[in-house]
């Protein structure tokens, strides 16, 4: 499946039954591009424990646990929904908090991410200041970097950065690097780079989604149909800053199914 180019292998492991520490590795073989299906993250379904429709586990390109992925959410939604394991409204168990999606039309979906648990407007990095936002508990480590003339650059040109974000000593266990600028009122642009692909993606729900919280709490974005073009897609997200806090943080874009098929090889 994938939301806004942003591609993920789904699984459901109510039949499997894999172990966390299996699925990571799967994740690791699965993932790699050109050596098997290829995918920016995996995310396996599993019954839920906490009172949701199920659960979802997910793991980034090289194995890692990460805690949440928006546009993973909007897919995982849409897979529930079609499996009937929801309704029209879905609850999603994730290792970040609960995720409500809620089904717009066949391939448009619109989740609530966790509101931050951090939102800082300045922190000091090598490249400058910027800010830094972690969605749900434990968060998703953003790092927001302002970047004039961002939509006319390659991404060769801004690998460098990115990568000296991703792995900049201001953010103790990592951060995603996104880089922004504005195209006008309500509308922006933003690069990700990601922790656990490594690289830049296609498109990042969560980084989106923290770009807009912060951006809403400083008054630059009115909150309300803020449009965000990711290199697969525009994403639009509302957000509710109340004294500072996010109260409310909606994320809506595609979710769609690239193929269905059977993997004949699995790692133990």
């Amino acid at each position: 499946m994938n939301g806004a180019g942003n591609d993920f292998i789904v699984v459901d492991n109510r039949t499997l039954w894999a172990s966390p520490e299996r699925l990571g590795r799967i994740a690791a073989v699965l993932c790699r591009r050109r050596f098997s299906v290829g995918a920016d993250g995996l995310m396996a379904v599993e019954p839920a424990e906490q009172g949701g429709d199920f659960k979802m586990r997910f793991f980034n390109a090289d194995g890692s646990v990460g805690e949440m992925c928006g546009n993973g959410a909007r897919c995982i939604c849409r897979y529930g929904y079609e499996l009937g394991l929801a309704g029209e409204t879905q609850r999603v168990e994730t290792t970040a908090g609960l995720v409500t999606g809620l089904r717009l039309g066949p391939d448009c979906y619109r989740v609530r991410l966790n509101p931050p648990t951090v939102l800082e407007d300045c922190r000091e990095t090598a490249l400058g200041p910027g800010g830094y936002v972690e969605l749900g508990n434990p968060g998703v480590p953003h790092s927001l970097f302002p970047l004039p003339g961002l939509g006319a650059r390659t991404l060769e040109e801004l690998r460098p950065i990115g990568f000296r974000l991703r792995h900049d000593g201001a953010y103790p266990k990592g951060a995603n690097a996104n880089l922004y600028d504005f195209l006008g009122p309500d509308h922006l642009v933003i690069r990700t780079f990601e922790r656990g692909v490594e690289d830049f993606t296609l498109a990042c729900g969560t980084g989106t989604g923290s770009l807009v919280a912060l951006l809403t709490c400083r008054g630059e974005v009115s909150g309300r149909g803020v449009r965000v073009e990711n290199l697969g897609g525009t994403l639009t997200v509302d957000a509710v800053c109340d004294r500072g806090r996010i109260t409310e943080l909606l994320l809506t874009g595609p979710a769609q199914v690239s193929y269905r098929g059977r993997v004949e090889e699995l790692p133990d």
